[in-house]
């Protein structure tokens, strides 16, 4: 296998396509923080590396953590490790050379990001073993992607502000409903496995009601955002739009009918975070 085709499964391994739904928060935080702190070109680039190098080495720790579920499971059982196209070895260098470059970034950003670089690899890699023994592990998951707009508002600006938290709290109920209703297609194989999630200890009805409580939450933050950071009429345009994605989203999909899953996780929800960027984009350079 030649050097694209490596690249090519370790990126369907990591599926760094789905490094779309916490980027664009992340690059939120750092537009929002810049009113603030001007942001450098190179600190841009470094909170770049440190997303894609804290992401890319949680998903592999959860592909290696997780391979032999994937094996049983029909749904995942072509995964890169279970299907042999890729070794638990190489998976395991793939991780530790992310993890590394993770640290690097954040030690190139600051020596508080370095500090704090380690529990919060920490708290990412935990993830892996959530499904073991409780149902939330979709809160899990959403807190702690929920941290990119925080790392990337202290990698700016050198101290915590509550105005971020609000950000993140759009994030994780954001991620949180949308992974419980991604859950639901595997509420049996789960089930079967002993594994936990919403969808397999109370039924995939009230998982739609749950992600569907989670996604009101998130609205409801996304409009804060706009009150807390004195934002215009363009992101409250995109807060709008934002909304009837959301509704477009749980439409797409029944409790009994999975069968357009992959069309609202991927492209709506890929959506969604692009037009949170957006707006907030526009809206800050409009007010100069």
């Amino acid at each position: 296998m030649g050097i694209a085709g490596k690249i090519q499964v370790y990126g369907r391994m990591i599926k760094f396509s789905h490094t779309i739904f916490a980027l664009p928060f992340a690059l939120a935080a750092v537009i929002l923080a810049h009113r603030a702190e001007p942001v450098t070109w190179i600190q841009l680039f470094w909170i770049l590396v440190a997303m894609v190098g804290a992401r890319s080495a949680a998903m592999g720790f959860n592909r290696i953590v997780d391979a032999r579920y994937d094996g049983d499971n029909p749904r995942t059982a072509d995964r890169e490790i279970p299907s042999g196209r890729l070794s638990v070895r190489a998976a395991v260098v793939f991780v530790a050379f992310s993890a590394g470059t993770f640290l690097l970034a954040a030690a190139m950003l600051s020596p508080l990001c370095l500090a704090l670089a380690l529990p919060v690899l920490g708290v990412l890699l935990a993830y892996s073993y959530t499904k073991r023994f409780t149902a939330f592990s979709h809160l899990y998951l959403g807190l702690a992607i929920a941290m990119a707009p925080l790392g990337a508002w202290i990698a700016v600006t050198g101290r915590f502000d509550w105005q971020v938290l609000i950000l993140c709290l759009a994030l994780w109920t954001y991620i949180a409903g949308f992974d419980i209703l991604y859950a639901c297609q595997d509420a049996a194989f789960d089930r079967q496995a002993g594994l936990c999630s919403i969808p397999a200890r109370f039924g995939t009805a009230a998982a739609f009601h749950a992600a569907a409580l989670l996604h009101l939450a998130a609205f409801i933050f996304f409009v804060l955002i706009q009150l807390v950071f004195n934002l215009g009429a363009i992101y409250l345009a995109a807060v709008i739009l934002i909304g009837g994605l959301l509704v477009v989203e749980h439409r797409l999909v029944r409790p009994d009918d999975l069968e357009r899953i992959q069309l609202a996780f991927f492209n709506v929800n890929s959506l969604i975070a692009i037009v949170l960027f957006v707006g907030i984009l526009i809206d800050i350079l409009i007010q100069g």
